[in-house]
């Protein structure tokens, strides 16, 4: 979503917010890059607390305003989320995960 529209306009939204626009930037590189890198298994636990951060963010700024339903539903959900990533981490199958059998089977 913060693509469709051109970048511009999502930056000029969070400069409406009294938020520094570097910080749609920062966005949407956490959004894009690490749900990239969580479908692949990779700094799972980071990325899932920065998600956290991001998610408290959206709520408090735009959410709550707009109401549960229609407003920060999804958010609620990817917070509920992201720390039980954060706490379990990527599975045996994630690239993490057959890192660690691979360097398991290597020694």
């Amino acid at each position: 979503m913060k693509f469709a529209g051109g970048f511009e306009q999502t930056a000029g939204f969070t400069a409406s917010l009294s938020l520094p626009g570097f910080i749609a930037y920062a966005v949407a590189v956490i959004e894009l890059a690490g749900g990239i890198l969580s479908l692949i298994g990779l700094g799972t636990r980071i990325v899932s607390v920065l998600i956290a951060i991001i998610m408290l963010g959206a709520i408090f700024t735009v959410g709550l305003k707009k109401g549960f339903i229609g407003g920060y539903e999804l958010d609620a959900a990817l917070l509920a989320m992201a720390p039980s990533l954060a706490f379990t981490g990527s599975g045996a199958y994630s690239a993490e995960g057959l890192q660690k059998k691979h360097s398991r089977t290597a020694s």
